[in-house]
Parts: C-alpha cells; sequence; structure tokens
C-alpha cells in the first residue's frame, strides 16, 4: 500500500512539475511575442523615424541583447539566493510596460532605450526558470522539459509573425488612433500597446507555481547547504570552463541562424515577392511556429533517448545533427528563385534548427551544482545573446547596406549568414566532447557521494 501512494505522489509532482513548464512556457512565449513584433514594423518605423537596414539589426539585436545578456548576471545571483518565481513575476511586468513604451518613441535613441529595458525584464526569466525546471525534474527527462520550455522561442516567434502581421495589416490601413489622455498613436505604435498588454495576465498566473526544494546541493563538512561567495561561484566555472564556454559559443551561431532568420524573413517577402506583412507574418509564423516546435520536442526526446543509452555527451551530439540540417536546408531557402520553394524549404531548416536549443540548456544544468545554476544560466545567455541576438539581425543589414547596397539583395545576405553560423556551431560542438563527459562525470560523482 505504501509503494502505491508512493507511485501515485511521484505522478502528481510529475503532473505538477508539467504545470509549472507550461507556465513557465506561456511566459517565455510572451517574452518572444513582445522583442519579435518589431521585425514586422520595419517599413513603417524606417518611413516615420528615418532608419537605416543597419540601425533596424542595431534595434533587434544589440539594443535588446546588450541589457538583456548585463542584467542577466546579478539577477542569476538572485536566481540562486532567492525566490525564483518572484523574480520572474517582477520581470513580466517590467518587460510588459516597456515593450508598451516603445509606442512612444520618438526617435533611434529613445526607441533603443526602450528595447533596452524590455532587455532587462526578459533577462529575470530563463536563470530562474531553468533552475526551476531542474528542480522539478530528474536528470533523464530534463532535456525534454527544457524543451518544452523553449518551445517559447518558436510559439512565441510564431505567434509574433501570425497575429502581429495580422494586426499590422488591419491597422496600416486605419488612420492614427486617438486613445484617451493621449494625442493620435500611428498604427504600428498602438501595436506596441498590443501586445504589451497582456503582461499583468501572465504575472498573476504566475502565482499558481510553488518554488521546489533546491536539489543537487553543495554543502559544508556539517551538512548544511553552502552559500558559495562569487569567489567561489567562479572557481565552479573555472572547473568547467571548457564545457562553458564551448556550448556558448555553439549556440551562439545556433542563434545567429535564429535570429537573422526570424528578424528579416518577413522582410525577404516583402522586398522580393511583393506580400503584406500580414501575408508573410501569417505564412512564417505558421512555419514557425509547427516546425519549430517540432523540432524542440524532437531534439529534447533525441537528447533524453540517447541520455538513458549511456551517452553522455548526448545534448552536443544534437547540437551537430543541427548544424548539419539546419545549414544545408537554410543555404537553399534563401537563395530559391519562388516563394513557394523558400516557404518549404525553411519547413525542415527550422526544424533541423530547433533540435538543440532545450538540449544545450539542459547540458549546462547537468555539469554544475544548485547553487551556480542561475548564475551559469545567465553567464551562458550573456554570452548567446551578445553573439547570436546581436550579431543574427544585424550581419544581413550590414551586408545589404555596406557589401550589396542593395536592400533586394536580402535573400543572399541570410544565406551567407546562416551557412556561415552553421559550419562554426559544428566545428565548437564537436570539440567540446571530451571536456563535457569529465565535468559530468565530476557532478555525478559529487552528487553519489553526497
Amino acid at each position: 500500500m505504501s509503494a502505491l501512494k508512493s507511485t501515485q505522489s511521484d505522478k502528481t509532482r510529475l503532473r505538477y512539475a508539467w504545470y509549472v513548464v507550461f507556465i513557465l512556457m506561456i511566459c517565455y512565449t510572451l517574452s518572444f511575442v513582445d522583442r519579435q513584433i518589431l521585425s514586422l514594423l520595419v517599413a513603417p518605423m524606417k518611413r516615420d523615424l528615418g532608419l537605416s537596414d543597419t540601425r533596424i539589426g542595431l534595434l533587434q539585436g544589440i539594443a535588446f541583447a546588450l541589457f538583456y545578456g548585463l542584467m542577466g548576471l546579478p539577477l542569476g545571483r538572485l536566481a540562486d539566493t532567492r525566490n525564483r518565481r518572484n523574480v520572474i513575476i517582477v520581470g513580466v511586468i517590467l518587460w510588459s510596460f516597456l515593450t508598451g513604451a516603445c509606442s512612444a518613441a520618438r526617435s533611434f535613441w529613445s526607441l533603443f532605450l526602450a528595447r533596452m529595458g524590455v532587455g532587462v525584464g526578459e533577462a529575470t526569466l530563463s536563470p530562474s526558470a531553468f533552475s526551476l525546471i531542474a528542480d522539478y525534474f530528474p536528470k533523464e527527462k530534463l532535456g525534454g522539459a527544457l524543451s518544452v520550455y523553449s518551445m517559447g522561442i518558436f510559439i512565441g516567434s510564431g505567434l509574433a509573425l501570425i497575429a502581429g502581421g495580422s494586426v499590422v495589416d488591419a491597422v496600416t490601413h486605419m488612420p492614427a488612433v486617438s486613445l484617451p489622455l493621449l494625442s493620435a498613436v500611428a498604427p504600428w505604435r498602438f501595436t506596441f500597446l498590443i501586445v504589451g498588454a497582456p503582461g499583468l495576465a501572465i504575472a498573476l498566473l504566475l502565482y499558481t507555481v510553488r518554488e521546489p526544494t533546491r536539489r543537487q546541493i553543495l554543502r559544508t563538512s556539517n551538512g548544511t547547504a553552502a552559500r558559495l561567495r562569487f569567489r567561489e561561484v567562479v572557481v565552479e566555472l573555472k572547473m568547467r570552463w571548457q564545457s562553458v564556454m564551448g556550448i556558448s559559443t555553439g549556440m551562439v551561431f545556433q542563434s545567429m541562424g535564429t535570429y537573422a532568420f526570424i528578424a528579416w524573413a518577413p522582410s525577404f517577402l516583402q522586398r522580393i515577392h511583393g506580400w503584406s506583412a500580414g501575408q508573410s507574418g501569417r505564412a512564417l509564423g505558421l512555419i514557425i511556429l509547427i516546425f519549430g516546435c517540432l523540432g524542440m520536442s524532437a531534439g529534447g526526446r533525441l537528447c533524453d533517448h540517447w541520455h538513458r543509452k549511456g551517452l553522455v555527451e548526448a545534448p552536443l551530439r544534437v547540437a551537430v545533427v543541427s548544424a548539419i540540417g539546419s545549414g544545408i536546408f537554410f543555404t537553399f531557402a534563401m537563395t530559391a528563385k519562388h516563394a513557394g520553394w523558400t516557404m518549404l524549404l525553411a519547413a525542415p531548416a527550422l526544424f533541423f534548427l530547433a533540435l538543440p536549443i532545450g538540449s544545450s540548456y539542459a547540458a549546462i544544468q547537468l555539469i554544475f551544482p544548485n547553487q551556480v545554476r542561475g548564475q551559469v544560466s545567465a553567464l551562458f545567455l550573456l554570452i548567446l545573446n551578445m553573439g547570436g541576438l546581436s550579431l543574427g539581425p544585424l550581419l544581413p543589414g550590414l551586408l545589404n547596406d555596406y557589401v550589396f547596397r542593395n536592400e533586394k539583395m536580402i535573400g543572399p545576405s541570410l544565406a551567407i549568414t546562416i551557412s556561415a553560423a552553421s559550419v562554426l556551431m559544428l566545428c565548437a560542438f564537436r570539440a567540446v566532447y571530451g571536456p563535457f563527459r569529465k565535468d559530468y562525470e565530476r557532478m555525478r560523482a559529487l552528487h553519489t557521494s553526497g
């Protein structure tokens, strides 16, 4: 009877753990809607604010990534020492408010500052979410759980394009919107207000998430949980620096491809094939939503399958498969002559590109003790976003403005950016197999002895 009760209790805990993943995924989805909506507003913003493609690339990349990455480090320490749920709640409210504040921008620099503020708010989420999920799930299920959480990337980006494209088409033909206590608001500005509004409801939903007991922690000689000073956190990082830098660098190149495509594919279809914002948003959003999530799920399952078979470097193997597949399919997709071929080839390209996202997050959690996971995750995201989120949207714009000097060459610019990133991603992940095995075994020995 006691065994039956224990089994039922385990099932109840697992169901609740998946509920927490679902709530966190909704938060991640909202964050990507808020950060990606700008890609559908390129034309009216260029016209109203006098922006170049290079400045659009900066707004979609480094304006957000700079503070998203830098503020992640102190916020990661909060995730290791404070209530992680409450940290996320504050962040959701902050980034939603500042998304709405983008509507008030009157110049490149005021919009740049608002986007930086969105980055600060969103920096609260993933370090705390990674740490929470790692405490709710056993290691053989962690890759799948973090992949489901990470589906927010493609659900949010897809919804931003689908719903956002429809909103943009609807408001583009509207006159300026008059709001209470405000002067008339241009349609693209009104779009920022719409997508920033749901944040309060999501923040309230987070109150249903319980803070779990922290597991796999370092302990002092008398058995109590160790409180690590910053210097001791650095020591833990230095012990595993090859794994951290290899995985982070590999994901920089993966995210370059992801953000380059999401940022510029709508403009590619509008400039080259004459599609409207709504047409391009709905078509791309559907492909991103379906094939991004399928790839994310497949990558997590493949990682967990290989992990159960004893392949310690399973998350890295998933990334190698991703680099090969995405590099090939994206190169052909962005150089195809017809929009139909572009969309057909973009589907498997996105599937392969999505494979390693959740498993790479799991890889970082698997080799570190609990007290440093939030800080390590923040460092990982700092490297990833300062590289991938900054360079991914920027490089195609630079190639257009300074190499091809033609905005209609966005297809070749994207192909060059993504194919080069795929080759570098493959090299980075393959090089770190050995160090990762060593760090994984060290952590397993520590856990067994504890």
